[in-house]
């Protein structure tokens, strides 16, 4: 469905006063600043943008949705005769070689992770949304087994544990100041390790049968 005007202008002021609010926190740090600082620096009231994002916290971590239910997309869109597992890693291979931005393979992410290490409330946002990946995980493969056990809540618990380890190994580096292609190459590696780590009921919970 082609978006609207309407639908249009909200998400383009949405992005809009995302874009303000990070330059502020990335040139003074998350607790520095405030919504009346953001409201002023973007020329719109204070109640705009409460409108858009409830906390401060949403400013800078706008695009968390799409983290959120990123690995029920990899499963849910998963090949014939791949099991969740298979799908989640080689997605994940996917970005890592690919040297994407999704995963924090990007110059000037050092930044951005600099910012989160300087705010508890980001820290502990980042936490709640982890915790939110784990439960629509979770969801995704129970819909996807039909399952009622407590064996897809373990693997989306394993798989969870996945991205975290990956994504907190990324940031890390990046921070340490390497080069993306570079992490890019022992990241790879990294995922190697891990799923050497998982077992077989994890690497095969949920493959998907030829049609």
């Amino acid at each position: 469905m082609a978006e609207g005007l309407r639908e249009r202008k909200k998400r383009q002021t949405r992005q809009y006063l995302s874009d303000v609010a990070t330059g502020l926190f990335l040139e003074r740090g998350f607790d520095a600043v405030t919504i009346a600082e953001i409201a002023r620096a973007a020329d719109v009231s204070v109640n705009t943008v409460y409108n858009y994002f409830p906390t401060k916290e949403d400013l800078f971590l706008d695009r968390s949705q799409g983290v959120v239910d990123r690995l029920s997309r990899y499963v849910r869109g998963r090949d014939e005769g791949e099991s969740a597992a298979d799908a989640v890693l080689r997605e994940l291979r996917v970005q890592v070689e690919g040297v994407s931005p999704a995963v924090g393979l990007m110059e000037g992410y050092e930044r951005f992770m600099r910012v989160i290490e300087g705010a508890d409330s980001l820290k502990a946002r980042l936490w709640h949304i982890q915790q939110e990946v784990l439960r629509s995980l979770e969801d995704t493969l129970r819909k996807e087994c039909g399952a009622g056990d407590r064996t897809a809540s373990l693997v989306a618990g394993q798989l969870s544990w996945v991205h975290a380890t990956l994504m907190a190994y990324i940031g890390g580096e990046m921070v340490a100041g390497r080069k993306a292609a570079e992490v890019s190459r022992d990241a790879l590696v990294l995922l190697d390790d891990i799923e050497d780590l998982l077992g077989e009921t994890v690497l095969n919970y949920a493959r998907r049968a030829a049609e």
